[in-house]
């Protein structure tokens, strides 16, 4: 499967240099180069776009400032010359960071690390839409130089740590350097709602609920005000 890119960035260098690099990686396609974040909007409306180089200091609407408008944004890497926009960089889930001028070798990094979110993502076994089969399921997660296969019948919660995510399962806990948003979208949503920022669950290893919390297993999990709604809907609604 080739990724679909677009790099935003409004230094012609920059963009020559990601282009470049690219070139050495048949599976990228560099679908346009923007200049700036609105002819991006408009290409996102008309295209399927996988992965986005993102400039953050551009005219007329910054970097930041255009991933806040987006539902559901592509995957994106930052290529900035601006380090301290790296902690608001996470917090809106991008998946690496580049200080310009970055050296081939890790912009591979950078891509491989969205390729693999991406094969992950794609993958037949990640779409999971009837809960009743949950079970025959699973997903891989990687973490540090292993990939592990984890079913979905063990998985007890997953805790979002800072960049990290912790996934608990029957017999062990698992750290992996992604967001809980890129977990959520590998996970069946009836079966495993995310009832806190920072937590996701899986519905049926629910032992008890008791005024804003669940407990699963020897936790007490809280249920945040902002997802308290959807998630005593989805009670009812099982």
């Amino acid at each position: 499967m080739n990724i679909r890119c677009l790099i935003i960035d409004d230094e012609p260098l920059a963009q020559r240099v990601i282009e470049r690099y690219a070139e050495n990686l048949s599976y990228l396609e560099i679908v346009k180069k923007c200049n700036n974040a609105l002819e991006a909007i408009e290409i996102l409306h008309q295209q399927e776009i996988h992965l986005l180089f993102l400039d953050i200091n551009m005219p007329r609407l910054s970097g930041m400032d255009f991933l806040k408008t987006i539902k559901n944004p592509p995957l994106v890497i930052i290529t900035t010359a601006y380090s301290e926009y790296a902690l608001q960089g996470y917090e809106l889930d991008v998946i690496d960071y580049l200080m310009k001028p970055f050296a081939f070798d890790r912009f591979l990094k950078a891509v491989q690390k969205a390729s693999e979110l991406l094969r992950v993502k794609g993958a037949p076994h990640a779409e999971v839409h009837d809960t009743e089969r949950a079970e025959d399921s699973f997903i891989f997660i990687k973490s540090s130089k292993k990939t592990y296969k984890v079913n979905l019948s063990e998985i007890l919660y997953i805790e979002a740590l800072g960049d990290y995510v912790k996934i608990y399962t029957n017999d062990k806990m698992i750290v992996s350097y992604q967001s809980l948003k890129n977990i959520e979208s590998l996970l069946p949503a009836k079966s495993f709602p995310r009832i806190h920022k920072s937590f996701i669950i899986a519905l049926s290893r629910i032992e008890m609920i008791e005024g804003n919390h669940v407990k699963i297993r020897d936790r007490l999990i809280p249920v945040g005000t902002n997802f308290k709604a959807e998630f005593e809907r989805l009670i009812k609604f099982i």
